[in-house]
Formats: structure tokens, sequence, C-alpha cells
């Protein structure tokens, strides 16, 4: 067992790990936005009518705290002022709040799981950092269980989901590629609150999750390049058919479209995010008759293999060929030369990932189902004109 963090526990693949620790008198502002540091959001329209009586976050309004800080006064917790505790009890009173319990009495108080589909990598790194400062701020502990996921489909096994209500957890955050029409029912059933991080199949229109601005991601990336004066830029997607790789590639091909340039089928190949695989479709386009001045990597894991495809040609970055890739990981920054690539916010989609579960753990339905928060450029060494 690897100790891991403040008041973090760690353990290896298919157990369970804690992280974060409760904190008296966090602040209040930060739980109630829907996006955390300055990048922008879009939300998807849900439908649904408003909850009879005053919910939660109502009176946290009235009281002037945070929806968590109402939720430790109603279920009698400890670790509040007691000028705070008098404004929520007043508060609860002079609204006529009842409590409408929504989850078993046996359910441990202020504790979540974080379900990710390995600890190995900076991605779920930086999922962890956003959900744990997010968890720190609103007095809750985290349950993190990784290596899950050894079905085909990146889903978690069979029987998992019943260790939720063993556990007593009162809401889940997936880090996941996507669940099954099985295991959305089961939650449904068990009437246990969860949001979905960043998944890479679009999830039930109901479903809550939080993700980046592919679309547009793409088309910086391809604008970028375009200024650069290249025309034959090649993409290198994810997985085939999938919500983040089709949008990130559709940007792509708007941005082309945009500026009177051919968008070549050719031009285009799938690398599954695997480095290697993305090795190999970087060789097919060095292949071409007419092979591309640049190139759009859709993950910055995949342009790591494209670097070493390059390499192996004797092909030099930037001067023989511009790359771009998708993520901004640390391996962006540490890639030979320095990766130009499109941040999307991982930590602070994950952090917005917690505090809407916490609105949603204290009966409260967001305003949408859909949370997107907006991606942005970062310019490094690989990129630069085309020879002429």
């Amino acid at each position: 067992m690897v100790r891991s963090g403040s008041g973090a526990v760690v353990r290896t693949a298919g157990a369970t790990h804690r992280t974060g620790a409760a904190r008296t008198g966090s602040p209040a502002a930060r739980t109630e936005g829907t996006a955390a540091g300055t990048e922008g959001t879009a939300t998807r329209t849900a439908g649904g009518g408003p909850a009879a009586g005053p919910t939660l976050a109502v009176v946290a309004r009235e009281a002037g705290v945070s929806v968590p800080t109402a939720s430790k006064v109603v279920n009698g917790r400890e670790d509040v002022a007691p000028e705070t505790r008098r404004r929520v009890t007043e508060a609860l009173e002079r609204l006529g709040y009842v409590r409408r319990p929504r989850f078993e009495a046996a359910k441990a108080r202020g504790l979540v799981d974080l379900v990710v589909h390995s600890l190995e990598s900076s991605w779920s790194g930086a999922v962890l950092h956003g959900v744990e400062e997010a968890a720190h701020d609103a007095g809750l502990e985290v349950v993190v269980s990784a290596g899950l996921t050894r079905t085909r489909g990146g889903r978690p096994e069979r029987g998992w989901m019943d260790k939720l209500t063993t556990r007593g957890s009162s809401g889940v955050l997936f880090n996941l590629a996507e669940l099954t029409p099985s295991q959305y029912t089961w939650l449904d059933q068990h009437r246990i609150p969860f949001v979905m991080i960043d998944p890479v199949v679009e999830p039930p229109q109901n479903v809550v999750s939080v993700g980046a601005a592919n679309w547009q991601g793409g088309v910086s990336a391809a604008e970028h390049l375009l200024a650069l004066g290249h025309e034959r830029i090649g993409c290198i997607g994810g997985y085939r058919r999938k919500m983040c790789s089709s949008a990130r590639i559709a940007g792509y091909r708007s941005a082309l479209t945009s500026a009177g340039v051919r968008n070549r089928h050719e031009y285009v190949r799938h690398g599954d995010f695997d480095e290697t695989t993305a090795y190999h479709r970087m060789l097919e386009l060095l292949d071409l008759p007419e092979p591309p001045t640049a190139v759009f990597v859709c993950s910055d894991k995949m342009a790591l293999g494209v670097y070493q495809a390059l390499a192996e040609r004797g092909l030099r970055v930037p001067d023989d060929m511009s790359v771009v890739g998708f993520d901004d990981l640390p391996e962006a920054r540490w890639a030979s030369p320095g990766l130009t690539t499109v941040r999307q916010p991982l930590s602070e989609m994950a952090a917005t990932a917690m505090r809407l579960l916490v609105r949603m753990m204290a009966g409260e339905q967001p305003e949408g189902t859909r949370t997107e928060l907006s991606t942005r450029l970062v310019e490094r060494a690989s990129t630069g004109a085309p020879r002429e």
C-alpha cells in the first residue's frame, strides 16, 4: 500500500483507494460553479420540471453557504461553525425544508467513488488531481478504483457495481469509455447519482457528463497549420465513430473547407488513441505518393508514435513535418521538440464533474446534461512553415 498525497491511500489494480479528507470551514463559493479556472463552458439543456418544495440549494443560498455545507447541517455533521449552523438551521425552518431521503440510511456520509481505467497514465493523474481538490473543498472522501475495465469495451466488469452499495457510496464519477445499458439501469434502480468524465461514447440523453469542446479543438489545430502555409494536412484520429475523436476530425475538416483547402480522404487515418498504432498510421501517410507536410494527431500519446515514425524515416520536426497533438499532457512538454497541442482542461473537467455530483447528491437537478469546457491551442516547437 502506497500513500500518495494528502490524505490519499492508493493500492494497485482492482483495489479500493481513498483520497481526500473533510476540512472545516472550506470555501463556499467554489462548489457552486460549473467550471474551474478561466476555461469557458457550454451547457446542453435537459428536460424536467422543478422539484416540489425548497431544495437544499435554495436553503444554501438563503443562508449564504455552499450546498455541501448545508448538507452537513442537515446530516448532523459536527465540522460546521456554530454561526454557520445557526444560519442554515434558521433557513431550513423559515423555508419549510423537508428532507427527502434519496439513499438508504446505511450509506456512508461524505463518501463518493471515482472509477478510472488505470492509475498509470498522466491523464488519470490530472483527473485525480481535479477530483481530489473539489472533494476536499466539499468535505468529501473519495474512493478511487482502477484496473476494473478488463472487458474489451472498457466497461467495469460484472458484479463490481454491487460493491458500491456494500461500501455505502453516495455517488460515483466515471472516467471510463462507456457503461453498458444494464449498468445505467442498475445505477438508476439503486438511485445512485453519477457523472461521466469525458466519455468516449455519447451517453444516454439523461446522463450528466463533462467533456471538452473537441470540435473547436480540431478547428484550432487545423487553422494553426493553415496559417503557417500548410495545405497538405493529414489527421490521425482516435477510435472510429466515437464521440470525441469524430468531433476533432470534424473540426479539422471544417477548418480545411472554410479555407478552401481540399479534404483528402487518404489523409485521414485512425490510431485508436494508441502510440504503436499511430506510429504505423504515420508510416502509411509517409508512403503516399504525395504525403502531407503537416499532421494533426488527436492525442498527445499518439503524437509520440508519430515522432518515432518520423525519426525512423530520417525526417525532422518541424523542418520536414509539422505536428500538432491534443490533450496537453506532461508528455507534450517533455517531447523533443516540444509538442504544439490543443489543451483540454482535464483537472478542471474532473473538478466540474465533482461539483455537479455534489449538487446531485443534495437532490438538485443540473441545468443541463452536457457541460463542455473550452479548449485552446498551446504553441511549442513542433510546427513551422512548410518547405518550399
